[in-house]
């Protein structure tokens, strides 16, 4: 028995594909008895298994299941629900691994597995390792057992733990996701006012799309905040593990953003932190850091990076520009939007003014959303490689952690590969249009020297 994946649907970070084309129930079976397989072999028996709320979910997670088990491995379903309620599972329960069925913020026709190995993230090179296990049919056999655990109430309790202290009215649109019934328990714990959005799990997604990067689909949101007047909004996406918000006037609050209000009760109570934050981060954020006493690090984009990045630096808390917010103060280091959205409440409790003050307190600059265009697969990291060395050569102020950050006068642009798509990213940020418009005419000009147009792109 061997098994060949669809090598499109193996990501950095994940496992992903649009079901019935690049992903299916024997892809499913395949993932269960390789990652069994790498479980028995670091001498582990156990492994959690949740699963979010697409329609496809089910019959990946009953394959998945069969191919765990098939290879010897026990497994505690701990049903639906988001992504962070199966890390908690992994962090807490006598397990050994966990893998979460998830689309993320994908559309509905798709969906994919998350995985987590004795505690550290699964990526990389493990995913590759998986698809070499298939092809060779080099997997474990034997019979393990299944058995449930009901971990929602323990989860929401925990999320619970993290609140500090005041009452407000907030919005809360989880977008149809997998963390609508986590919401309504813990809303019911909270005190203050709730009004609650698309709490009701659909895989369909009939009211917005969940991604709350897009500010398109905060509109809602922002409906509800203005007609009730409340203090501020949350949103969540598709599988819970990336935190959106808007203040009392409606105007979002982006990640970077939400990362420079959770900075201050950190490092309030551990002076000198380090804290990390991807390469797409507003300058805003970095500064306001250091001013704050703590340690700013640059980092490259994507969740298992971070987290191996923070196990390493010691960083109680790390942030992307996508929402995804990592807290090791007081919790397990991975990304939980429930989690983020009450340490959001308690920082506003701590910080003393409301989070329309917070917001509007800060700095303004003019940005661009992230802009993604379309490269040859094989062509997308040595077109990064030819502006590093452009660049260079010319004496500019450039960092290349992940792709090329330069800095000029002006502001700061972005330039990278991603790691999931045959795109490069761009991003710019200035005090001012003119600024920004320089800024821009320096990246088209790059992009140009390697022989690429911007172009009208869509943003994303």
């Amino acid at each position: 028995m061997s098994h060949q994946f669809d090598r499109t649907s193996l990501r950095e970070y994940d496992i992903r594909g649009i079901v019935g084309k690049t992903l299916g129930e024997a892809d499913a079976k395949a993932i269960g008895r390789g990652f069994a397989t790498r479980v028995r072999r670091v001498g582990g028996t156990r492994v959690a298994v949740g699963y979010d709320g697409r329609h496809s979910s089910p019959v990946l997670e009953a394959a998945l299941i069969a191919g765990l088990t098939e290879s010897g491995v026990d497994v505690v379903r701990i049903g639906m629900g988001p992504t962070p309620m199966l890390y908690y599972a992994e962090a807490t329960l006598e397990v050994d691994g966990g893998i979460q069925i998830t689309g993320s913020h994908n559309p509905a026709e798709y969906n994919g597995f998350k995985m987590v190995l004795q505690h550290a993230p699964f990526f990389g090179a493990d995913i590759q390792d998986l698809a070499r296990l298939a092809a060779e049919g080099d997997w474990e056999s034997g019979a393990g057992t299944v058995s449930q655990a009901d971990i929602i109430d323990d989860y929401v309790g925990r999320l619970m733990a993290g609140y500090g202290g005041g009452a407000y009215r907030i919005g809360w649109d989880c977008g149809n996701g997998a963390s609508g019934p986590v919401i309504e328990k813990l809303t019911k714990l909270l005190p203050g006012e709730h009004h609650l959005l698309f709490t009701e799990v659909d895989g369909n997604f009939p009211n917005h799309h969940p991604d709350p990067t897009e500010e398109k689909n905060l509109a809602d949101l922002k409906r509800l905040v203005a007609d009730k007047k409340l203090d501020f909004g949350l949103a969540f996406d598709g599988d819970g593990d990336r935190i959106g918000a808007i203040d009392g006037e409606g105007r979002v609050i982006w990640g970077d953003q939400i990362l420079s209000i959770l900075a201050v009760p950190v490092l309030k109570e551990l002076p000198g932190a380090t804290i990390i934050a991807d390469v797409k981060a507003s300058q805003m954020l970095f500064d306001r850091i250091r001013e704050l006493g703590g340690e700013p690090l640059m980092w490259k984009t994507g969740h298992s990076l971070i987290k191996t990045k923070m196990k390493e630096t010691h960083a109680p808390l790390a942030g992307e520009m996508s929402g995804h917010i990592f807290f090791a103060h007081d919790f397990y280091g991975f990304d939980d939007a429930q989690y983020a959205a009450v340490r959001l409440i308690r920082a506003v409790h701590m910080i003393g003014k409301s989070m329309t003050e917070i917001r509007g307190a800060m700095p303004a600059f003019v940005n661009t959303p992230e802009m993604r265009f379309q490269v040859d697969e094989a062509r997308k990291f040595a077109v990064v490689d030819e502006v590093l060395d452009r660049l260079e050569a010319e004496g500019a102020d450039v960092n290349r952690t992940d792709g090329a950050r330069v800095t000029t006068p002006d502001g700061w642009w972005l330039l990278r590969a991603s790691n999931t798509q045959d795109v490069l990213v761009a991003r710019a940020e200035a005090r001012d249009q003119a600024g920004l418009d320089r800024l821009l005419a320096m990246i088209d000009a790059q992009l140009a020297a390697s022989g690429l147009v911007r172009g009208e792109q869509a943003a994303h």
